[in-house]
């Protein structure tokens, strides 16, 4: 796992880390589960702290991002619209062109083969996006 470079102050990781403990409830629990099983299934993840307190998990791009609510954790991920999802784990924001996300309620578990395949699955994307990218920014301009 690597974290975004901190000029000063804690770490991301510092900061997810504080952020799971101050939930001190299932909260807590489930996004601890679920940011392991992120870092296994990409141990190059990187943990990023967003928008005044958002966990944020990227490669090549952002992958999903670990809310918390009174009733739910969500994870929504940047593309999931355009993963597959044969488990039907993606239970919320399915109106949405491009994210979509899982919402887990106290007592709910999911399925970690599942969840870890979406993770792999979004790596592979940004991983495609990015290699496209390279390519158009290599390519010899046109001739004027």
């Amino acid at each position: 796992m690597k974290t975004t470079d901190a000029s000063q102050g804690p770490s991301a990781s510092e900061l997810i880390a504080k952020r799971i403990a101050e939930l001190g409830d299932w909260r807590g629990e489930t996004l601890s589960r679920m940011r392991n099983l992120i870092l296994e299934a990409d141990p190059d993840a990187v943990e990023e702290w967003k928008w005044m307190g958002t966990p944020v998990w990227s490669h090549d791009g952002i992958l999903c991002t670990g809310e918390s609510y009174k009733a739910v954790v969500k994870l929504t991920f940047a593309k999931g619209a355009a993963l597959q999802d044969p488990d039907h784990l993606f239970n919320s924001s399915l109106e949405g062109n491009v994210r979509r996300a899982i919402d887990i309620r106290a007592g709910e578990t999911i399925d970690a083969s599942a969840f870890k395949a979406l993770i792999l699955q979004a790596v592979a994307l940004n991983s495609a996006g990015k290699a496209k990218r390279s390519k158009k920014a290599k390519a010899p301009d046109a001739p004027v």
